[in-house]
């Protein structure tokens, strides 16, 4: 355990900041496996309204810089794709 105050509150705080990526990544996993049980289901209204959902969560993330925003927008376009192609 740190002595000095700051270090101290650096371990608080930087405890706080992992919990809340840690979340923020789980929806981000969670909103695609939504899409992609939409998409391997062939449900195009669905697969398209979770989509959107996860398209928001992604991009959320990049701007906050959970997700770097090049993996944001392969993830994206890669379910993008997915969605496209159901028939």
């Amino acid at each position: 355990m740190a002595n000095i105050k700051s270090a101290k509150k650096r371990i608080l705080t930087s405890a706080k900041r992992a919990e809340r990526n840690k979340a923020v990544k789980s929806a981000v996993k969670t909103a695609v496996k939504k899409v992609d049980a939409a998409v391997a289901a062939g449900d195009k209204a669905a697969a398209e309204e979770s989509f959107r959902k996860a398209e928001r969560a992604l991009t959320m993330a990049a701007s906050k810089g959970i997700l770097h925003k090049n993996t944001s927008s392969r993830k994206v376009s890669r379910l993008s794709k997915s969605v496209a192609a159901i028939g």
